[in-house]
């Protein structure tokens, strides 16, 4: 028995392992092409952003490796009658698909470390590679297109002569309703200052700008620092629950549980003196208002809090029941075509459990569900893998 099981999981460990190392690479070259181009990035922040890109390529290549590998093993193996000859010798076929479960639940445990690994690690590795490359981001694309803009602040030159801006125009976008403030300048220059976590803007021999009033115009040079967040393009945030590491999500959920309470109890405070004063006017003015959009968006935050470690585990153990469908139903085929095998199976798990996922994953966090509604795709595939089995068992 040892001696099936043990060529069973070397056929495995190698379709896996091949198919694995081409699919990440593949993965990795798009990726990181498609952040280089967007983002205008050269040379070197290209070659810093491949070991944070990584655990992101294969948190996705995973999941369908593991499947093309049971499809590639089993769907030889029943097409060649290995199956129906172990039958008729009265093994099992659970003896061949056990090492596969067992290996897809190996994976599944490395795969719900990936997910944590790609979306803090990973992730943060990736904002910050870009935020410290944001200088030669700028000045690529205003050599390219002329402008640069981001929600705080643009920029548009007429020219670029190597580090010379030449009549710049930078706008600083300001919050609440305020006027921009636009300086206009003959010369200007970018430094970046990475241990402040600044870009600093030297402009020489211009004018600065506040909404309709009058213009102040300066002939010197003068310096103004951004912080390097407002100065790219997208700047994740860092507190935001997709991408906290798993051991914070816990202490962050029950935080912002006793936030929102407490927001609750303020609110029905404040309700209750309104009704016994009679001032009913106060619960549809303004601050309460304000109030209330605070208490939406702290409970809509402890939902995305709490789905998340859901999130993670599913994604990660779609691994064992993409294993638990895929081998029954290769052998159940018997199809000694590859790809035809692997195309029948994973259509079905790409109309039915991605759709489930994604569906559960959206209501989930906004509370319409709760959090285990995540995992109705696994549970599905898990029910269908079973029937499989056991029809397969028994012809």
């Amino acid at each position: 028995m040892w001696i099936i099981s043990r060529y069973v999981l070397c056929e495995l460990l190698k379709v896996f392992i091949l198919t694995l190392t081409g699919m990440t690479v593949l993965m990795l070259i798009v990726g990181v092409a498609h952040e280089a181009i967007r983002q205008g990035l050269g040379p070197e922040p290209i070659l810093k952003l491949i070991p944070y890109a990584t655990p992101n390529a294969l948190r996705f290549a995973v999941p369908g490796t593991m499947l093309f590998a049971a499809c590639s093993v089993f769907g030889r193996m029943a097409a060649g009658n290995e199956v129906v000859a172990l039958k008729s010798l009265g093994i099992s076929p659970m003896k061949l698909i056990a090492p596969a479960l067992v290996l897809a639940f190996l994976v599944s445990l490395v795969a719900v470390w990936l997910n944590d690994l790609a979306v803090s690690w990973g992730r943060r590795g990736m904002e910050r590679v870009v935020l410290h490359s944001v200088e030669q981001i700028i000045y690529g694309m205003l050599h390219s297109q002329g402008s640069y803009r981001t929600k705080q602040f643009s920029v548009s030159v007429k020219d670029v002569e190597d580090r010379r801006l030449i009549r710049p125009m930078i706008c600083f976008h300001t919050e609440g309703g305020k006027p921009p403030v636009v300086l206009t300048a003959q010369v200007a220059e970018l430094t970046l200052n990475p241990a402040r976590g600044t870009l600093s803007i030297q402009m020489t021999d211009g004018e600065v700008t506040v909404g309709d009033q009058a213009s102040i115009v300066f002939p010197n040079t003068i310096s103004r620092e951004i912080p390097l967040t407002d100065a790219a393009q997208k700047a994740g945030a860092s507190t935001s629950p997709s991408n906290l590491p798993m051991w914070l999500l816990a202490p962050e959920t029950e935080k912002q549980r006793e936030a929102l309470d407490q927001l609750r109890q303020r609110s029905a405070v404040e309700a209750s003196y309104a009704f016994l004063t009679g001032d009913l006017q106060s619960l549809s003015g303004a601050e309460w208002s304000i109030r209330q959009r605070e208490l939406r968006t702290s409970a809509e935050r402890l939902h995305r809090l709490e789905t998340e470690p859901w999130r993670r585990w599913a994604n990660g153990f779609s691994c064992l029941f993409f294993v638990v469908v895929g081998a029954p139903l290769s052998m159940h085929l018997r199809n000694s075509d590859l790809w035809t095998s692997f195309a029948i199976v994973f259509l079905p798990i790409l109309i039915v459990y991605y759709p489930l996922l994604a569906l559960g994953v959206d209501q989930a966090k906004t509370g319409v569900l709760p959090p285990c509604t995540v995992w109705a795709g696994n549970v599905l595939l898990g029910l269908a893998g079973i029937w499989l089995l056991r029809k397969i068992i028994r012809y």
